[in-house]
């Protein structure tokens, strides 16, 4: 049976700011990540300052390259931070930054002499420890295209100015944002596991909010399955996961109608919000949550 609200397009209004300069906002996280949300850290900010008081706790159930969670640990936006990621090869990074092992990844990045030959020998290594695993992870986050980890994701060939592989391996800059998450780090805890799970064991504290930015696979969209190792998830339970928090949320979203119909049917607010894609083109994503008028 076709359902009524998909009889007419459903659609939200253009956002009506200009997308963020990236260049503006401060690069904490060592990865570069497909779907990262840097160009979204100014609206997270706004989103925080609204809040009665600052939060107790922030979640981020996908964390990916954990640039919302790296923005609330540095700028003390909560008091706590949550970063939770499925993924094997991204949480190998994250368990070594946010333990004793930092300092040995970041040296081992510091003494890695890049090149085609060296990387391939490197990578056909098969990793024993987490810190192993975590370093190969960072090298072939800043070796292929588009950072992709997923199985099958080619290596840089050109590159910019014609640097290929090197072209965006910065082991000086890596090294120091890992030593500056170590600061920090004592505001943030990572889990290796289930989205679902950790939302619901903070479902019914009031001074929990969350941010979640799951992979973008509703209403068909393939991009995340290309993207990420996991890519699936159940839409569906996430909006009803959300409508029984407790505490505020903060949802990103592709901008479809199935998405805005899904929203609607919990009664979430939704604004579209302008953002740059990786090819420098402008379009739209879709905030999500209880109250969005902060926004405004």
């Amino acid at each position: 049976m076709v359902r009524q609200d998909f009889l007419f397009p459903i659609s939200e209004p253009q956002a009506k700011e200009r997308p963020v300069n990236v260049a503006s906002v401060p690069q904490r996280s060592p990865f570069r990540y497909p779907g990262g949300k840097t160009w979204l850290v100014p609206v997270f900010r706004r989103w925080m300052a609204s809040l009665p008081a600052p939060p107790e706790l922030l979640v981020e159930p996908f964390a990916g390259g954990a640039i919302i969670s790296l923005t609330s640990a540095f700028e003390k936006l909560a008091r706590h931070t949550i970063l939770v990621e499925l993924d094997t090869q991204v949480a190998s990074v994250w368990q070594s930054i946010l333990s004793e092992d930092a300092e040995w990844l970041a040296k081992r990045i510091l003494g890695f002499d890049l090149s085609t030959e060296s990387l391939h020998s490197e990578l056909d290594k098969r990793p024993t420890t987490t810190r192993e695993r975590a370093f190969h992870t960072i090298l072939r986050n800043r070796t292929t295209r588009g950072g992709i980890l997923a199985e099958g994701a080619g290596f840089i060939k050109v590159g910019e100015a014609g640097k290929g592989i090197a072209s965006r391996w910065y082991p000086g800059t890596l090294a120091r944002r890992i030593r500056d998450i170590t600061a920090v780090s004592h505001r943030l805890t990572f889990v290796e596991g289930d989205a679902f799970s950790e939302i619901a064991k903070h479902r019914d504290e009031p001074d929990a909010v969350f941010f979640i930015d799951p992979p973008y696979t509703a209403g068909g969209k393939s991009a995340g399955s290309r993207l990420y190792a996991h890519s699936q998830i159940d839409h569906e339970r996430l909006f009803h996961e959300c409508d029984q928090l407790a505490g505020e949320f903060l949802m990103t979203y592709d901008h479809t109608p199935e998405v805005i119909s899904l929203a609607r049917r919990h009664g979430f607010a939704t604004r579209a919000i302008a953002m740059k894609n990786t090819h420098h083109a402008e379009m739209n994503e879709l905030l999500i949550g209880g109250n969005l008028d902060w926004i405004q």
